[in-house]
């Protein structure tokens, strides 16, 4: 079974009103990249996968206008994708939802939100995702209120050799220092954002935890837009949440080696599975943003990873079709699990 996480940048924009693909000339969310251009690229890329499982994210908006499982379905149905099912979690108001599309002839997927609900006033340790964390930020004796802007997706999975697991679907991010009034300013913006994504990822591994000690087998997929060496912050507060997510320190440590290979190494080449243009800088940069974190049970079935980046992956490279389509479709890469569930 192939099992994958696949940020593709403004997703939501190749969608009309009847979250049908606009599938034409009219510019999409990507630079010098038009509607139909990423829609054909997308399609590339999704079909070459033939994953039976892929956690999207960034996928099409939902709210009042919008349906994004519809939109999703309507996607697959276009390019004729195995996994041709939706399901999402709480939607968001970012225009950037977490869903996954699946093979329902290979497995069941149900959202299934874990924690308590934790009405206005927020609660302590792991409440439901779409509601507020009650933790100290700063140390100052005093409990702060920490939001996802893009609540986690919580899914039971059962596969059709009966295996069930646990699959969460994540996207942390930083805010930038919008409103900022000088550098000063800016810096205690960020100092104050990085501190909240760092509770998220505290929020995420409480969760972990609760799973991991009931013995129930789990997965992390998506994009935490952070890591060893991504920033200046690192040194200022000691652990990634990467790290803190990995919880490499505690009982219950997830893997991945991607992750595992760049935390080994402060210096030297690391796997990347994004890339974004630099405008002042007019160059690109690499990062390793996304990732398929998983549990002791899970890894002792040999699962193979793989970054599907169109520069790194001789597959990729020699298959010129799927390599303009990886670099066309987003400025993120997929990656995948194939594993024996």
């Amino acid at each position: 079974m192939r099992i994958a996480t696949y940020n593709v940048e403004w997703f939501a924009n190749l969608f009309d009103q009847d979250d049908k693909l606009h599938d034409d000339g009219g510019w999409s969310g990507r630079w010098n990249v038009t509607r139909a251009q990423q829609t054909a690229a997308l399609g590339t890329v999704f079909r070459a996968l033939d994953a039976d499982a892929i956690m999207v994210i960034e996928a099409p908006d939902a709210g009042p206008n919008h349906d994004a499982v519809a939109a999703l379905e309507h996607f697959a149905e276009r390019f004729g994708l195995r996994a041709r099912r939706a399901v999402m979690g709480f939607a968001n108001n970012t225009q950037q939802e977490i869903a996954l599309l699946f093979d329902p002839d290979m497995m069941t997927a149900v959202h299934d939100p874990q924690g308590e609900p934790s009405g206005a006033k927020g609660a302590p340790g792991a409440p439901r995702f779409d509601g507020s964390l009650l933790i100290d930020l700063d140390i100052d004796a005093t409990e702060d209120q920490v939001v996802f802007s893009k609540p986690p997706i919580e899914l039971a999975i059962e596969t059709r050799s009966g295996f069930s697991f646990r699959m969460i679907g994540a996207h942390l991010k930083s805010k930038a220092p919008h409103g900022a009034r000088d550098d000063k300013h800016a810096m205690q913006i960020s100092i104050a954002n990085r501190r909240k994504q760092l509770a998220q990822a505290i929020w995420l591994r409480a969760r972990i935890d609760s799973h991991v000690a009931d013995k129930t087998p789990i997965m992390l997929l998506g994009d935490l837009n952070d890591g060893p060496g991504l920033d200046a912050f690192e040194n200022l507060f000691g652990r990634s949440s990467v790290e803190i997510i990995l919880g490499a320190d505690g009982d219950h440590p997830l893997y991945d080696p991607h992750a595992a290979r760049a935390l080994g190494q402060r210096l030297g080449a690391t796997p990347t599975t994004s890339r974004f243009w630099i405008r002042q800088e007019k160059r690109f940069l690499q990062a390793l943003l996304d990732y398929i974190m998983v549990c002791l049970g899970i890894r002792d079935r040999a699962p193979q990873w793989r970054i599907w980046h169109p520069l790194d992956d001789p597959a990729c490279w020699g298959d010129s079709a799927l390599r303009e389509a990886l670099v066309a479709a987003s400025d993120h890469f997929p990656v995948t699990l194939d594993i024996d569930v």
